[in-house]
């Protein structure tokens, strides 16, 4: 039987090899973690070692202690008067470089407790702070942020920007760990505490110290050194000449943190008191701040490259003239009211600028910023249009009730004069003859007269537009009123002259700028007859100051803004006032406190300028007395032009006629008939897809201006005239 089972078992076929039984599913996760830690560790190791390395080539590339000492961050601007005398240096202000051993423990210990309390046990990146905030990023309670530690953030502001990217971030901790393998706590806090940035150019505690408290870091009191720790977070916010409030909040919490981690005792802590710490008393700063605000920008644009090193940048401003804009405006300036006043040169040097009342109360630049409705003292581009258009100032008006497209205009008496003249109206500023005027020679006109003279923002070309309803810079009038009295030509303002390195070296030098005919001599010369009128003895007669003056006032409705521009001796002044929040102002008329500034400002700027007459001859040139039949496209008599919607003139087009008359009709009954001077109607339409042209056809600003005009040959047609 044996056998037989041993036989049966011998020829047995083979069958599939049989399959291992499964282990415990205890023992599958035991081996896929045991799996997990070896790649994870591999992978940690392999972490360590390439940040190890990276941190060993960033030690061994950085610079020694003492050229991180030297290093400053920003660049060094001084900006110069036209004297040469200092007007405010900008940039970076370091004071004294305090050693580890002279930095007072107080100021030591503040910032630690609030900017990095595990500073002495940490390697350059505080391991818990990143764990804890990864954490609470974790719960959904904040975005994923780290405090910078002391050491990140003294690389940062070494070598790195602030962009808060990714790989910004890797880097900054590279370099703190490298910091902190090089040097020694005490060398890197000392290294931190004189470079930090705590607001208004100062870097440094020294430099805080005595910007803030007007004495040497080394004399820090706690609550001292409370307030300049709780700056480093945010200086603008918490800067004592920022918000007194919020820098006193700041330093209870840099206190309450101290006694917190131990650095004071909880008694010491409650027997200080950061609201009595003495502050330096702030200034009302330079007015010239609002100057070197509008120059210093353009340095983008008048320097050919990036520059980094320090430079000097030497400007037109008058530090006399300065002075003097400045408190003639803070001496007339309305209570809860602003101003604001340009004065340039006749080349167009600002001489000084003004933007309002107190540079540390309100940085707002009104002089180059603001825009404001200049009321009558926009009739000044009415005027002009007129002029151009044939008017002179003796030429007779009517002052009467009249109404334009539904508007009726009033005088501010609510009288009518009856009949008067161009420069009556003009000095007393009647409305009714401005609009009528204003109707006459086209809205658009006025409007293409104003953007010639350099008014850049929106002009609307409605009737109310000739009493000043479109918004003005206080800057832009004046450049408008300086190019009258420079007789019509172009005016470009300009504040710098040139821009040198501390070396010498020019990388700018101020070139005058092309200056254009923009009206005829003659008619700026009635321009300046009928501006010196209006201080003689119209609106302006607050703003006599012994010497010829000419200029206009300018009255908002229900008071809310006051004007006066003008000039003398080779200077144009123009002076606002009025509210931010455009409410109204008891009293304020451009005829008095705005001319009283204007007065009080321009007796220091001309003084030592000799007194100059105006020339108000108004002189009409030989070929507009004798008409060249030619120029005038037909008969002179007629005193015809061609308008479009806006008033303005149109030049003709070749094969254009009409019964003799140049201009182009497209029917009989076609809105924008030929209109004589004089006539009520008001101008018509364009034709479809014609562009505006300017105030007048180029042939009669080239004539008039004398542009490019061909000089006839001696003896032949022209000649003489």
């Amino acid at each position: 039987m044996a056998i037989q089972r041993g036989t049966r078992a011998a020829n047995r076929k083979p069958g599939p090899p049989s399959r291992p039984r499964s282990g415990p599913p205890r023992r599958r996760w035991v081996t896929w973690l045991r799996r997990i830690a070896i790649w994870s560790g591999a992978l940690a190791a392999l972490g360590v070692l390439a940040l190890g390395t990276s941190v060993y080539f960033a030690a061994r590339n950085m610079p020694g202690y003492a050229t991180l000492m030297n290093s400053q961050v920003g660049q060094t601007i001084v900006v110069r008067a036209r004297d040469g005398s200092e007007i405010v240096a900008l940039g970076p202000s370091y004071g004294q470089w305090l050693d580890a051993d002279e930095i007072p423990r107080v100021m030591k210990d503040a910032m630690v407790a609030v900017e990095d309390r595990r500073y002495y046990s940490h390697p350059g990146v505080d391991p818990i702070g990143l764990a804890r905030a990864v954490y609470i990023w974790a719960r959904g309670e904040s975005r994923l942020q780290a405090t910078s530690t002391i050491t990140q953030q003294l690389a940062r502001n070494i070598f790195l920007n602030s962009n808060r990217t990714v790989d910004r971030k890797l880097r900054e901790a590279v370099l703190a760990m490298a910091l902190e393998w090089k040097f020694s706590k005490e060398q890197i806090l000392e290294l931190y505490l004189n470079k930090v940035y705590f607001g208004g150019g100062a870097y440094g505690i020294d430099s805080a110290s005595r910007k803030f408290f007007s004495h040497s870091a080394r004399e820090l009191s706690i609550g001292e050194a409370a307030i300049i720790a709780g700056m480093v977070k945010a200086p603008s916010r918490y800067s004592p000449t920022a918000d007194i409030e919020a820098a006193i909040g700041r330093g209870n919490v840099v206190l309450d943190q101290m006694r917190r981690y131990g650095a004071i005792g909880a008694a010491e802590a409650a027997a200080i008191d950061v609201s009595e710490v003495k502050l330096k008393p702030e200034e009302g700063q330079n007015s010239a701040r609002y100057f070197t605000d509008w120059v210093l920008p353009q340095l983008d644009l008048l320097l050919p490259y990036d520059n980094e090193e320090p430079i000097e940048v030497w400007t037109t401003l008058d530090p006399g003239a300065q002075r003097a804009a400045s408190a003639a405006i803070r001496a007339n300036v309305p209570r809860g009211a602003q101003g604001a006043l340009v004065s340039m040169d006749r080349d167009g040097a600002v001489l000084a600028l003004v933007g309002g009342t107190d540079y540390v109360q309100s940085s707002y630049n009104r002089a180059t910023d603001a825009t404001r409705q200049p009321g009558s003292a926009w009739k000044l581009f009415v005027y002009l249009a007129s002029l151009e258009s044939g008017y002179q100032p003796d030429d007779r008006v009517v002052d009467t009730p009249v109404t334009i497209g539904g508007w009726s205009p009033r005088n501010s008496n609510g009288r009518f004069v009856g009949e008067t003249n161009l420069r009556t109206a003009f000095a007393y500023s009647i409305n009714t003859v401005a609009a009528q005027l204003g109707n006459e020679v086209g809205f658009g006109t006025v409007a293409s007269v104003a953007r010639r003279f350099g008014i850049t923002t929106p002009i609307a070309t409605t009737p109310a537009m000739v009493l000043g309803s479109s918004d003005v810079r206080v800057i832009d009038l004046t450049r408008a009123f300086a190019s009258v009295s420079a007789g019509g030509r172009s005016i470009e303002p300009y504040g710098i002259t040139k821009v040198v390195t501390s070396t010498g070296a020019v990388l700018y030098q101020h070139e005058d700028a092309r200056s254009y005919q923009l009206v005829p001599d003659y008619v700026a010369a009635g321009m300046v007859d009928m501006l010196q009128t209006a201080v003689n003895t119209g609106t302006g007669r607050a703003a006599q100051i012994g010497r010829p003056v000419a200029g206009k006032t300018g009255t908002t409705t229900s008071n809310k803004d006051g004007w006066f521009v003008g000039f003398s001796s080779g200077i144009t002044t123009g002076v606002w006032m009025g509210r931010d929040d455009a409410r109204a102002v008891g009293g304020l008329q451009g005829g008095t406190a705005p001319a009283r500034a204007f007065a009080a400002y321009m007796r220091v700027a001309v003084r030592n300028r000799p007194v100059e007459e105006f020339d108000t001859d108004v002189e009409l040139p030989e070929w507009q007395e004798e008409p060249d039949d030619e120029f005038m496209y037909g008969s002179p008599d007629d005193e015809y032009y061609y308008v479009d919607e806006d008033g303005n003139l149109i030049e003709p087009e070749a094969g254009d006629s009409r019964e003799g008359m140049p201009f182009p009709v497209e029917g009989e009954s076609r809105p924008g008939d030929p209109v004589r001077r004089g006539d009520p109607r008001a101008p018509g339409q364009a034709a479809p897809g014609r562009p505006a042209p300017p105030a007048a056809p180029d042939e009669f600003l080239d004539q008039a201006t004398g542009r490019n005009r061909p000089q006839p040959a001696p003896g032949g047609p022209g000649a003489g005239l």
